[in-house]
């Protein structure tokens, strides 16, 4: 790994680089950026870098990437790195060491480290145990002892926080207090999508520095270096889905080189289409149904998101179409002439009210919402919408 291995940034890298080279990097950062932005990537570098054993004296290049320091930031075994994110409170409860391990521990350790696994294969990927309650006292009071301990091997103590703005309020003051009178060896890498949910006087504690989604240019460059044997139908389709967010495009790589050469975001997107048609013809809106049913329960977490997006993908190229319709800039090529028949059969829709409901319906299922109420919701949503209706 390297400054290589970060996608795009490159102005928010030349702050940092020059911050490295002339040893004034901030003691504390925040992080902020959309989801997806790859900020921890740059978080993860700076670890890397701050201890690595052979790193680049100029600063262009980074960490090695191959000695034993970075190696062990890659399997999150170094002394030194930290990371934080938000955890189930079973993980933090001290336990009897006479008694054998309890099943609510063992279950909630199985799923901290499915997190971690998710996170090696996948750098972009925000973990978060699903009944956490946020970032936990208990986890702010451990950096604080560790923060007292000299690094190992000359290197520094990095706290990574992911997620920052889900600080539960007792941790967050305590946090404060140790960015009041940081160690001199501890440098804090706060990360955060919603930096306005950042206790304040915290923000105000940090440098920060402010990512956006990745340029399509930038998304399409990593995108055929990482996977160099997609055709180019199938690369502008992931790189439109993706709208700049690097975990979903990493997502749609690892789903697609699960399935061999028959992509499941093809699939998931006639699959998509289907739903349409069924909905807005009546004798077959039950099968509509059905597909909430089937979306809800068979489709993994990542397939759900893909399903939607490829209804949103597919409503921007009929509002193409529909203002232009020559236009051959469309997201899916391949299905151009249902995207024609789409805006003959629905020339005066509203595009943005059904684009509206699917966008929210997608930040409900990250949210854990309830699938099947979303899709629900959002099926009744998009009939009124086709059929004109307010």
């Amino acid at each position: 790994m390297s400054w290589n291995s970060v996608v795009g940034h490159e102005h928010q890298i030349r702050v940092l680089k020059k911050a490295l080279g002339t040893g004034r990097l901030a003691h504390a950062y925040l992080f902020a950026g959309p989801e997806g932005s790859g900020k921890e990537t740059v978080a993860f570098e700076i670890a890397r870098i701050l201890n690595c054993s052979h790193p680049d004296a100029a600063g262009e290049s980074g960490s090695c990437g191959v000695c034993e320091s970075c190696r062990q930031v890659e399997r999150f075994l170094h002394p030194n790195i930290e990371y934080l994110f938000p955890v189930e409170a079973a993980l933090l409860e001290s336990s009897d060491p006479s008694k054998k391990e309890n099943k609510k521990l063992a279950e909630a350790r199985e799923r901290y480290e499915a997190l971690i696994e998710e996170k090696q294969r996948n750098p972009f990927f925000t973990p978060a145990m699903e009944r956490s309650m946020g970032i936990l006292t208990e986890q702010v009071v451990m950096l604080q002892q560790k923060a007292s301990l000299a690094p190992r091997d000359g290197g520094k103590k990095v706290f990574i926080i992911s997620q920052a703005e889900r600080l539960n309020p007792a941790a967050a003051n305590k946090l404060l207090k140790l960015l009041e009178e940081p160690p001199e060896h501890v440098v804090f890498l706060l990360v955060s999508s919603k930096p306005e949910s950042v206790l304040p006087t915290i923000r105000s504690r940090c440098q920060t520095i402010t990512f956006s989604h990745v340029k399509p240019a930038e998304l399409e460059a990593w995108v055929t270096r990482t996977a160099p044997e997609i055709d180019e139908t199938e690369r502008r389709f992931i790189i439109s889905f993706s709208r700049g967010n690097l975990r979903h495009a990493a997502e749609l790589l690892e789903e697609r080189a699960q399935n061999g050469s028959t992509p499941v975001l093809v699939r998931l997107r006639n699959q998509a289409i289907d739903y349409l048609r069924n909905l807005v013809t009546p004798s077959r809106f039950h099968e509509a149904i059905g597909t909430c049913e089937e979306v809800s329960k068979n489709f993994s977490r990542p397939e759900q998101l893909m399903f939607l997006g490829s209804m949103l993908l597919f409503f921007q190229d009929v509002a193409r179409r529909g203002a232009a319709p020559s236009c051959p800039e469309i997201n899916n090529p391949d299905i151009s002439v249902s995207v024609d028949r789409f805006v003959k059969a629905f020339p005066a829709r509203d595009l943005l009210r059904a684009s509206s409901a699917i966008e929210e319906a997608i930040r409900s299922i990250e949210r854990n919402a309830s699938v099947l109420l979303v899709m629900a919701g959002l099926t009744s949503e998009l009939k009124k919408v086709l059929a004109g209706k307010g």
